[in-house]
């Protein structure tokens, strides 16, 4: 998501950037204001709306799709490349580590060559990432190409905003075509673990790619066929630009790179993890230092370091940590049961259906000043769902979480809509300049926010799972009774294929291991569940103390009512 999908045309920037680094800004002639307002929205062809519509979709899924495809596959994979877990995780990491920052620098590009250009030489660079897969046949050459799609895909979100709010008429932009276009891209996951299976069917890693190339390929058409609208007034990119962005991007990069990994080799265990978030945090100190001293930043430090936005920033990044209880906590539960993603198809349509019916509702029900509202619904639903979940059982099976992951669903559809509206009209009511500063918030909230949630989640459930195996194993003793019957029964079990008693005892306490790794696994996530829907009882609490309060000072500052005036008598 970046600029232009929450700047129409009737928001866009009307500052333009000189060479000199100076803002200047460019007034309008009255007669040209008058002129300018006088003209009325002219619909479009509906044929021709809804191939915007579709350029939209194809844009928001090929985009969803190059981001969720590696973690939804990541067993499978291993298989493809004759890689291990850890390895197969670079495909990954590759991906998002210039995807999560290339957005910055894109939206000055964007404005500078304009919306046309920067279209068609974008969907070029995605489809010729795309086809590139079809050369990647080992590991190292999948990563060079998953990097390069990572770029590449960059400005798909930005592209599938736009297309969605291009045919629609203002009054219908911010609240239709934002509700339409964060659904379709909330429906990127879910619907990739749902094509995945029969993709996989086709030629592994080369059928996964195979979606992804006709996406783009669909989508390269009816950008071409369809351009978009050209904006009154261009930035211009400053070599200062560049070197913010090469700080931006290697402090973010790392950032990245050390949360995909975290989990996996563990934090305290591997020194260059930690060697890459030092050099994440020096680099983003450097670049925020050039920022400030800047008449033209790229980010506004100084507005995005205020109360106002550090708030906003706080609630968004908490409600993605939130959200991995979907994306990261049922499908790993499910996956550490030995479940795959076609046992878990229906669940994942249940999802997609959900996070449809929740854009329709905010499409045709919200407005400004109903954000709150939303909030607490979308966390009394988190609240439920999260609850429901932490009674999981080894036996517990996808049909068993339809519910819950129905309501987790329709929360995350609810609460971001209103959520980026309202940052939409603080950043406007503090002029067009700030749109571009508020975008990149809100990027780095969701982009980061998602990987980050990731990590936190996996390594909470590493933790929990090592504390209920160490307590699992000190109940297991080899003299209780119990124990010893349950390796009897499962060593039984082998004896028929072995006459070694030895072997058979050796495979019944592995059996027994097992299980125990099982269990622990299902107790780490159901604290996880629990400590998730705490987390939101928590922000649900504060939200309504925080309506409350506001409640209470507008109430004391209404002017108390002044007393009637005497009655005067009435002339005969």
């Amino acid at each position: 998501m970046t600029s232009d999908e929450l700047q129409p045309a009737d928001l866009r920037d009307t500052n333009v950037e000189t060479d000199t680094d100076e803002r200047v800004t460019w007034p309008e002639e009255p007669e040209e204001a008058a002129a300018e307002a006088a003209v009325p929205f002219v619909p479009m062809h509906p044929l021709r709306a809804a191939g915007y519509f579709a350029a939209s979709l194809t844009l928001a899924l090929s985009q969803g799709f190059g981001q969720s495809v590696i973690s939804a596959n990541l067993l499978q994979l291993q298989g493809s490349f004759s890689a291990t877990q850890a390895e197969t995780l670079w495909l990954s990491a590759a991906y998002l580590a210039p995807n999560v920052s290339l957005t910055l620098v894109l939206i000055k590009v964007r404005n500078q060559f304009g919306l046309r250009n920067f279209a068609e030489i974008s969907i070029i660079g995605f489809l010729a990432a795309a086809l590139l897969n079809y050369a990647a046949g080992d590991l190292q050459s999948a990563m060079a190409v998953r990097f390069m799609s990572g770029a590449a895909a960059a400005p798909m979100t930005s592209l599938a905003f736009l297309y969605m709010l291009e045919p629609l008429p203002p009054e219908r932009k911010m609240n239709y075509g934002l509700c339409a276009a964060l659904t379709l891209i909330f429906m990127g996951p879910a619907l990739t673990q749902v094509v995945s299976p029969y993709l996989l069917e086709i030629g592994l890693w080369h059928g996964l790619t195979a979606l992804e190339a006709a996406l783009a390929m669909i989508a390269f058409g009816l950008i071409y066929l369809l351009p978009l609208g050209k904006p009154q007034h261009t930035m211009k990119v400053h070599p200062n630009d560049i070197t913010s962005y090469i700080f931006i991007a290697i402090g973010m990069g790392s950032i990245t790179v050390a949360l995909v990994f975290g989990p996996t080799y563990w934090w305290t265990s591997t020194p260059w993890i930690g060697w890459l978030l030092a050099l994440g945090i020096v680099s983003s100190a450097i670049a925020a230092v050039i920022e400030l001293n800047r008449k033209v930043p790229l980010l506004d430090i100084r507005w995005i370091m205020s109360p106002a936005v550090l708030q906003f920033s706080a609630v968004l990044l908490l409600f993605r940590i939130v959200l991995s209880e979907q994306t990261s906590g049922a499908a790993g539960l499910f996956r550490s049961l030995g479940l795959m993603n076609e046992q878990m198809q229906v669940l994942n349509l249940i999802i997609i259906g959900m996070t449809i019916a929740g854009g329709v509702i905010c499409a045709v029900t919200l407005k400004p000043g109903r954000e709150r509202p939303f909030h607490i619904v979308a966390l009394i639903l988190l609240v439920i769902g999260a609850l429901m979940d932490s009674n999981s059982t080894s036996q517990t099976v996808p049909s068993d979480m339809f519910v819950s992951q129905a309501l987790i669903a329709l929360a995350s559809a609810l609460f971001l809509p209103p959520a980026l509206l309202s940052g939409m009209m603080s950043a406007l009511e503090r002029g067009y300049d700030y749109i571009l500063s508020f975008v990149i918030v809100f990027l780095t909230t969701q982009k980061v926010g998602g990987i980050l949630g990731g990590a936190l989640f996996s390594t909470f459930i590493t933790f929990r799972k090592r504390l209920h195996l160490e307590r699992i194993d000190e109940q297991l003793s080899m003299t209780d009774p119990l124990v010893q019957e349950r390796l009897a029964k499962y060593g039984g079990a082998f004896g028929s294929s072995t006459t070694d008693a030895g072997a058979s005892a050796a495979q019944g306490v592995a059996v027994l291991q097992g299980q125990a790794q099982t269990e622990a696994s299902v107790m780490a996530y159901n604290d996880a569940f629990l400590t998730i829907a705490v987390i939101s009882a928590v922000a649900l609490a504060a939200l309504l103390a925080h309506m409350a309060i506001d409640g209470l000072r507008a109430h004391s500052a209404e002017p108390s009512e002044p007393a009637p005036a005497p009655l005067q008598p009435q002339a005969t």
